[in-house]
């Protein structure tokens, strides 16, 4: 008889039969309860009084939740960012909060490259005019440049921003990055240029590429001032989290032409609700001044079906280690930022 339960609440895969491969048959995985948009308070009483594990994707997991499920001990994020888990209250209770940091990061990496080549290399300008009918010839725009040409600047230099970097080095680029988290010499590994200030390496780059979690020193990082520091026709690009970067204060540098584009995965508020952010409505409008300076894209930098399959297994992987072996695979810091 299995002496453990693993909770899944969003039925996110259609079975549980590599969830119970990996976790072993002390272990019993059930799913459903509370598919998204839902909370977890959708979840019934009867299987929160069973749960040891939980394997959490989209939900919140907030003090008055942690209190329904008593006996519960790991809580696994299915994903790398973890600020919809409210540690301090899984702490006071001993329960081990984990992440899952290894998957996504070729393909978000992959993203910001992307979106970096789809303005710098008008592709994204280009396709917007012939779509609406524009003569077919080249614009010139301030867009538009060689890459060999551009310092591209990346905030923080984690797994995802330095995967980022080499593809950017490899592409021709000059890349400079700062990140006071990392020891000195890393820069020398790498290849790399160190920015000693964030402020420094936002006065160099051309491309502002944003690779921070969301943690109280990342919140707002990117604001009206740093913006203003950007050189002249800089683009920013943000696949790590909308908390990081003022949107308004974005939206003012590229409707007054100062900045050349921006390409966004990730927004504050997601899913996008009311009042909508200024500057998603002119995108959703297209308004003339964002016609090819502007990308969105909702949150999928990390979707392909290798990576939603690593996020499966992976997941799997730290709870095993955690619940069953005992071992503290990917355990995140009560008190960490």
């Amino acid at each position: 008889m299995p002496r453990l339960t693993v909770l899944e609440p969003e039925a996110m895969y259609p079975d549980t039969l590599l969830e119970q491969r990996i976790l072993g048959p002390e272990v019993e995985v059930i799913q459903g309860g509370a598919p998204h948009p839902e909370s977890l308070d959708a979840v019934s009483d009867e299987v929160c009084a069973r749960v040891d594990g939980l394997l959490i994707f989209r939900h919140w997991l907030k003090p008055h939740h942690v209190a329904r499920f008593p006996k519960l001990k790991v809580v696994v994020r299915m994903g790398v960012g973890y600020d919809r888990l409210d540690r301090a209250a899984c702490a006071a209770r001993g329960i081990t909060v984990c992440n899952v940091p290894d998957y996504g990061t070729m393909e978000v990496a992959d993203h910001a490259i992307a979106l970096t080549l789809a303005l710098r290399r008008g592709i994204a300008l280009h396709h917007d005019l012939q779509r609406d009918g524009a003569p077919w010839r080249y614009k010139d725009h301030p867009v538009i440049r060689r890459l060999g040409v551009q310092v591209f600047g990346v905030v923080g230099l984690g797994r995802i921003g330095t995967a980022a970097a080499l593809r950017a080095k490899a592409l021709g680029f000059r890349v400079r990055f700062h990140d006071p988290n990392l020891p000195n010499g890393w820069d020398r590994a790498l290849g790399f240029e160190r920015a000693r200030t964030l402020d420094e390496l936002l006065a160099s780059a051309d491309v502002l590429s944003i690779h921070v979690p969301d943690t109280r020193t990342t919140r707002g990082l990117i604001g009206k001032a740093q913006l203003a520091l950007l050189p002249d026709n800089a683009i920013v690009v943000n696949t790590a989290r909308g908390s990081s970067l003022d949107l308004d204060a974005l939206e003012a540098e590229l409707r007054s032409g100062r900045l050349a584009g921006a390409g966004l995965d990730v927004i504050p508020v997601e899913p996008p609700m009311e009042p909508i952010p200024s500057l998603l409505k002119a995108y959703r409008a297209r308004e003339p001044w964002t016609i090819g300076r502007l990308i969105v894209t909702p949150h999928s930098a990390f979707h392909t079906p290798e990576s939603w399959a690593d996020i499966r297994r992976l997941s799997a992987e730290t709870m095993r280690d955690n619940l069953v072996l005992g071992i503290p695979s990917n355990a995140i810091p009560p008190d960490g930022d």
